[in-house]
Parts: C-alpha cells; structure tokens; sequence
C-alpha cells in the first residue's frame, strides 16, 4: 500500500478559513487532497497515466468538476432520476474554468493522460465552487509527482453598491454588478472570466488587481503546504520535436514560400501549406526510410513545416507587425451584416466578418416556456437563454454530430452573459427568449460573432434592449523579452499560433462580459489595460457596421410572435383564478387556447396564439377577480327571482339584489313579468352594507 502522508495547513481569505488537507482521502490518487473553505469541502484528486497515449497531438487532460447533490443535503427533485448523471452547464463551465489556467503549465507535447476530479462533498449553498475547485486541483498536482509547473489559484469577485467584495456570495453577486473570476500565478495573470452590467474598464482592471494580490498569498500557501510533503517527480513521455529536425526542414522552405501563404483566404492558405508539406516530404524522403533517423518519421516532418510556418508568422508580428491577411494590428475585417432574413423565427439576423459567419436566430414564448435549472446548490428560473452551435461544416470538415460539446455550452454561456445586462426586465417584457446562434462559417472568433449576431436577431424581432453590444476578441504575440504585440480581432491562425484570446463585449457605456486565456506563463495588469484600450476602438468599428444593418429595436413584434397580456391581481385572489384542483385555470386555458402563468407576486401573463382568445382570456380573469364598489355599472345574470326582486350575478361567486322597486322607472307589479332568469341586465351598486350585501338598481341604466 502506497505510503500516507497527512498533512493539514489553515489560512484567511476574505475572513474565512481555507483549509488545504491530504493524507485522509484518496491516497491511491497521484495526488489528492481536500480544500475547505466555511462549510464548503471538495476533494481533488490528480492521477497520470503511466504509458503515453499514442497518436495524440494534444495534451490529453481530463478536468470534471463534479456536483455531489447530497453535498448540499438535496436530492433530485426529477421524478424519475434520482442519481447524479450528466453534468449540469454550470459543472461543465466550472470544469472548463478549473482547466483553463492548469493547461498550460504542462511541457509542450506531454502524451500522458492526466486526470483531474474536483468532487464537491459538502456545500453551504452560499459559494460557488469553482475557485475553490482551482486550489484544489492545484494543490493535488503540486504535491503527485507529475510536471506541473504551478501552482495557481482562483478568486471571485463581486461587486456591491460601489465596493468590491471577495469571494461574495450567491446573493451578492445576483445583487451587485459585477462577476469576475480570476486565475493566475504568483507572478501573473492567466485568465480572466467575467459578467458585468457595463462597468468601465478602470473598475474591471482594479477588481482583476485585487483578485490578484490575493491569488498570490494563496499561492504561497499552497508552496508552503507542498513543503511538507516529500514528492516523488513521476515520469512522462513529451512528444517533442527534435530541433535538428526542424532545422534542417527550414532550409527546405523559401521566404517565397512563406510569404505565398499571406492571403486572406484560410483554406487557400491550408493549401498551399499542403503543397510545401509534400515537396519537404519528398526532399526528406530517404531520411524518413532510414530506420537509423529515429526522429526523422513523416510526422516529424509535417510538425515541423508546421512549426517553421507558426514561427515565421509569429516574427512578422514582433518584427515587422505583418499579419496573415495582410491587415494592420489594430485592423478590422470587413463587416457585413443583414437582418430579417427568416420569414418565420421572431427575429434573425447574419452578422460575418472576414470568414466567420454567424446567422442568429430569435424565438419568443411565455413565461411558461422559461428554463427550470436544479443544480447541487441552487435552482433557479432561466428567461433568457443562448444557445451556440458549431457543426463541422463551418471549417470545412467531416465528423459525426455527436450532441452539444463543453465548448458550444461555454461559448453559448459567454454571449448569454453579454447580453443578459440589456435586456428588458420582465415586468416590462414578459417573455421568454431563446436565441440560438449557427455558425455557418469560421475563421477566429465564432463565439464574439454570435454576440454580434444576436443583437441584431433581438433587435430584428423588437426585443427593446437598452443598448447594442458588440464583441470582439483581441490576441497577443510577445517574444517574452519585453516586445509585445496586441492583435485586434483575431483570426483563427492567430488565436492557434498566438499567445492570448482576449474576449471583450461591451456597450457604448462599459464592458459587459470579458474572457482571456493565455499560453504563456502570465501577462500583467498594464498590458491588460493596452488591449482593452486598443479593444475599444475594434468595438466601434465593428458597432457601425452592425448599425448599417439595423439601428434600433422595432417598433413591433413579428406577427408571428405569440400575444402575452399582463394582469396584476392581489396575491390573495390567486386562488380563485386557479380554483378547486385547478380547474378554473384549465379550464380557461382549455376554452381559450392560451397559457396563463401566475407568479406569487400575482402578476397575471396570458401568452395567446391571437388576440381575440387573448381578450376572452383576459376578461374572464378580470370578471373572477373584479371587486365591486359603488357606483359601478355591471353586465350580470339574473341568477334568481323572488317576489320582492332579483338577484343578480355581478361576478361568478358574488350576487346583489335589484328590489321590486329599482327595476324600471315604473311600477312593477311581478318581477317575472320583467325578467326571466339566464337573462343579462345591466345593473348598477348603490349600496354595500356592513354584511357585505349588496343593493343594485336598474333605475336609469340604458339597457342596450
């Protein structure tokens, strides 16, 4: 049995303990330890594979942040699946977050599968667990032996009232107006994550510094805690290529020949890429054949004509600030968008620019139709979804449709933040709105052209957002030596070859999401501040060409769009609209065709197919809870007649009653020579009496 060392570190952050402890669980792990932070435990474990995978150009890590619903004392609320199954969307966006910043920090080319499971075992249901989960996915790999070359930590920010809150709350964070997560190193910055309702860039900066100053206390932590555990380096295998390799297969290669590859066009330049390939290949060919040249295979060779063509790109940047497609650095491409485009979604809208193009598509239901999300800690209601779509055919490629992968969920949940702090509230627009974004052809940046292109679908379908948000995503090259380059809008070559993906959305008032991943070991607050300046100016550029297409909400919804009415009840009546087990709702909404939503606060929504069904619906809502008062004037039934008058229905469950001598001007000898029950008679209050009774008259009231 593997040796068990136990040890156990405690420190304060933001007031509370955080507690890193190993020897207790999971010793069979490579590493394992469990962090807790209030009532909040999860238990990371890290494990490699010990024989690397063969044939893999990637660095095969597996990151699951796994929600355990007796962590939080819950169980399923599904009827039928009681079991934790599939991943909620927030386990898979808060796995791909605890991924994001470990990355990196492995060699180039390591084979071996590694494995990291964050087991969320206790909750308070007060925190979110995903920075949590990044110091104990950390803490596990510093302390098993494998070449990670951390650690890293995480920390939340919020914002309320003005004043920046660390690691806040649930309900901070829903009260303020800021959600910033921040990833890095001692030294530096590795990624960025944020939803903000339009902050200014200095705020944003100012949040990200905090996060960071404490990011390094808690990284010092973590070296401390490794310090008193004896950890045996493991060994891995690194699919490197041999430098000589390289090399020689950049003498093969003509400046021509690069230069040949800047065009505009990505799969020209795949190409002409394709062409050198072959002719190295060939020129190569009695090396390859040669059992004795181990590092000479055709892989080798196709890595490095690869590599020689990345590495040219990338000194045209630094030196000579050249890029692919001929642009400038702080260049745009070209943008066309269009509007309208489908007779029958609620709204659409194209929005391309350069290659990468995106149709977004608008669809509107009641409030019926909101999304029901139950997670380990919290269920809430979702009126607003973003759904992000990315088939094969939009890079050219053949593969199977396998279902929505973690990086549609994250790029839909990127576009859903930014555009979530423009829209109507709900009592102004009680509708539900799903917008799904193709993308039917890309080149860089697919997830900001959705942001684009579902603006323009919410403002094609007369959704009255506050304002249009744009997006863009901006790169680095830097030689990591003080020479830095910043890329507006980048293509896809750049994003691969580049050294950061920097998302930025905002609104003419502030930023309203961010993303940033880098590749290399961090980046700092200032250069940070250079790409959000020189993001600003892509925005505008990008904002008018989207204005050409559209330049406001409309004015009406499409005639296709179902109908929502709005009633507000007192929450005492809700009863009576429901009914007896429900059947005077259902009846209505049987009757009608319509869906009738009540919430507690006794908002009323009627969602119709047409507005003649909606009406009824609506005037049999307002007759179950009309409240009478003298002076008002009723269409009711005579309900019953006796010989000293009639009592007449003036609401379902309410009669009052018109005397002998109220019933017509003149004198009325017997009431049924007058009226008949069934039959409708407008009549009006004259008196309520201390019982509730109520005295009508028909005296004076034009009967027509």
């Amino acid at each position: 049995m593997k040796e068990v060392q136990k040890n156990s570190v405690t420190m304060e952050v933001a007031g509370r303990e955080l507690t890193i402890e190993t020897g207790h669980m999971a010793f069979q792990a490579s590493g394992a330890v469990t962090v807790r932070y209030g009532d909040n435990i999860i238990l990371a474990s890290a494990t490699m594979g010990d024989k690397p995978r063969e044939g893999v150009d990637f660095f095969p890590m597996m990151v699951d942040l796994e929600e355990k619903w007796y962590a939080s004392g819950k169980i399923s609320g599904s009827k039928f699946i009681k079991r934790e199954g599939r991943p909620s969307d927030d386990a898979i966006l808060s796995s791909r977050l605890i991924d994001r910043p470990i990355r990196p920090l492995f060699p180039k080319g390591m084979a071996n599968d590694v494995q990291i499971i964050c087991s969320v075992i206790s909750s308070d249901k007060e925190f979110h667990p995903a920075t949590i989960g990044m110091i104990a996915a950390s803490t596990a790999l510093s302390i098993s032996g494998m070449p990670f070359d951390g650690p890293i930590a995480g920390v939340r920010i919020g914002r309320v009232e003005g004043k920046l809150i660390i690691n806040p709350t649930y309900e901070e964070v829903e009260k303020g107006d800021l959600d910033l997560v921040v990833a890095g190193t001692k030294e530096a910055v590795t990624m960025v994550e944020a939803g903000a309702k339009e902050i200014s860039q200095d705020i944003i900066l100012e949040a990200i510094s905090l996060a960071h100053e404490e990011i390094k206390k808690i990284c010092a932590f973590q070296e401390e805690f490794k310090s008193k555990i004896t950890v045996t380096p493991l060994e891995y295998i690194a699919n490197v290529l041999d430098e000589s390799v390289k090399e020689e297969v950049k003498t093969l290669i003509s400046t021509d020949q690069l230069d040949n590859l800047y065009i505009a066009d990505k799969h020209e330049i795949y190409n002409r890429l394709d062409v050198i390939t072959k002719e190295v290949l060939e020129k190569t060919k009695d090396k390859i054949e040669n059992e004795e040249s181990e590092f000479w295979t055709e892989s080798a060779v196709k890595d490095a004509v690869d590599k020689v063509f990345k590495e040219y790109m990338r000194e045209n940047i630094l030196k000579n600030e050249k890029r692919l497609d001929n642009r400038g650095l702080k260049d745009v491409r070209p943008i066309d968008c269009s509007v309208g485009i489908l007779p029958r979604p609620h709204g659409s809208g194209i929005f391309q620019r350069g290659e990468t193009q995106i149709m977004s598509v608008l669809t509107l239901g009641g409030p019926g139709k909101a999304q029901v999300v139950e997670n380990m800690n919290q269920d809430h209601e979702r009126r607003y979804m973003h759904h992000y779509n990315f088939p094969p055919y939009s890079v050219g490629e053949v593969r199977p449709l396998r279902g929505v992968g973690r990086r549609e969920i994250g790029h839909g949940y990127l576009a859903e933040r930014a555009l979530s702090p423009v829209l109507p509230k709900q009592e102004d627009f009680p509708f539900t709105i799903r917008v799904v974004s193709e993308t039917l052809s890309c080149n860089g940046s697919s997830s900001m052209g959705s942001v684009c292109g579902s603006t323009l679908a919410l403002m094609d379908g007369g959704v009255p957002i506050t304002a249009p948000v744009v997006g863009i995503a901006m790169g680095l090259v830097t030689d990591g030596e003080g020479t830095n380059k910043i890329l507006t809008d980048i293509q896809g070559m750049e994003d691969f070859a580049g050294d950061m993906d920097f998302k930025v959305t905002a609104t003419k008032k502030g930023i309203t999401a961010l993303q940033m991943d880098i590749k290399v070991a961090g980046i700092s607050i200032e250069l940070m501040k250079e790409a959000l300046d020189q993001a600003k100016e892509g925005l505008e550029i990008i904002g008018a060409g989207m204005l050409k297409a559209i330049s406001e909400s409309r004015k009406e919804l499409s005639k296709y769009a179902p109908l929502i009415e709005a009633i507000q009840i007192n929450p005492e009546q809700i009863g009576m609209v429901i009914g007896k087990g429900g059947e005077t709702i259902q009846g209505m909404t049987k009757e009608f065709g319509v869906e009738i939503d009540i919430e507690d606060s006794g908002l009323v929504t009627i969602t119709a197919p047409d507005q003649e069904s909606g009406q009824k619906a609506k005037k049999q809502i307002e007759a179950i809870t009309y409240v009478p008062k003298v002076g008002d004037i009723i269409d009711g039934k005579v309900a019953r007649i006796t010989d000293f008058g009639a009592f007449v229905s003036i609401t379902p469950s309410l009669d009052g009653l018109v005397h002998i001598s109220q019933i017509s001007e003149q004198r009325v000898a017997n009431v049924n020579d007058v009226l008949k029950e069934g039959q409708t008679v407008k009549v009006k209050i004259t008196q309520i009496d201390d019982q509730g009774r109520y005295a009508l008259t028909m005296k004076g009231i034009d009967q027509k």
